[in-house]
């Protein structure tokens, strides 16, 4: 039986990895804010009692808007923060492995030519998070580099499901259509839905997460990514169509980030080749299931 440990196993991700770990025979421990991941004696105290086989490090901030109020934040608790995992799982259970999450973000502005991007492509962030993120990508590779540690870096697409909170795309708008719905009203103000983005399940997500655990190489990046680009605008027109056909979108310019990437879309080619993972669960289905979770929460 293998032992996991997860931080941030409470977030929206951390609580879709577990489930898919136990459904797979895993002994699984998980951490959220009650661990501190920036104070070493806490993140080692952790270690000490689970003594993971895996460790998959989700624990983050990730909200791309919030970031720029809060900078430090963000490098402290995703840059420090995995500072301090890694040197725990060394120290602790040296053979373990670590799966580092990162973000597509890393990128920033790319153009059409350049798609789909790969592993080697530049990076190019622009935004704290996305910065954060880098450099919590510097940190892993250096833990391989200096003391051959079993770092695997993921770098997943945008990705979207049941549970995700309403400070993000899909359950916002999907929310503010119920809400419209429930109060008979024709209109829900949005942001640009101009971007396009490749859009993965979550489920998918965590499931290329475990795979990359047993058959990924160390020190090396991989993608997790649908290998499509979808506008934001046809996002919103499908959650309309399907709980408040007629509403009217009204673009609300708070709404809208100070920068925003107008495009991505990845190739998961190297996951796949390592793994055999493939992205299985369609983009209406994902939808229509956080329509479903928001209409009857647990």
């Amino acid at each position: 039986m293998t032992s996991s440990l997860i931080t941030g196993a409470d977030g929206f991700v951390g609580r879709h990895l577990r489930a898919h770990l136990l459904a797979h025979g895993d002994e699984v421990f998980g951490v959220d804010r009650e661990c501190d991941v920036t104070d070493e004696a806490s993140v080692r105290a952790v270690f000490e009692e689970t003594r993971p086989d895996v460790i998959y490090h989700l624990a983050a901030l990730t909200h791309v808007g919030e970031s720029w109020k809060f900078a430090a934040e963000y490098t402290r608790v995703n840059v420090v923060g995995t500072q301090r995992v890694l040197k725990a799982a060394r120290d602790v259970v040296p053979e373990s492995t670590v799966i580092v999450v990162s973000t597509s973000d890393v990128y920033g502005v790319v153009r059409e030519v350049d798609l789909p991007l790969t592993e080697e492509f530049r990076v190019a962030p622009q935004s704290p998070y996305a910065t954060s993120k880098v450099e919590a990508e510097h940190v892993a590779r250096e833990a391989w580099r200096r003391f051959d540690q079993r770092v695997i870096i993921a770098r997943p697409f945008s990705h979207v499901g049941p549970g995700q909170s309403v400070n993000f795309f899909v359950p916002a708008i999907a929310s503010r259509l119920l809400e419209a719905r429930r109060e008979g009203r024709g209109e829900i103000v949005v942001g640009d839905l101009s971007p396009r983005r490749d859009l993965s399940d979550v489920r998918d997500v965590v499931r290329a997460y475990a795979l990359m655990a047993e058959y990924a190489a160390p020190g090396e990046i991989y993608h997790v990514a649908s290998g499509r680009d979808v506008a934001m605008a046809e996002i919103a027109d499908f959650l309309v169509s399907l709980i408040a056909p007629g509403t009217n979108l009204v673009l609300d310019p708070s709404l809208v980030r100070p920068l925003e990437v107008p495009v991505s879309r990845g190739s998961a080619e190297k996951v796949h080749a390592a793994t055999g993972w493939r992205g299985e669960i369609a983009l209406e289905q994902t939808l229509r299931d956080v329509v479903a979770s928001l209409e009857n929460p647990d």
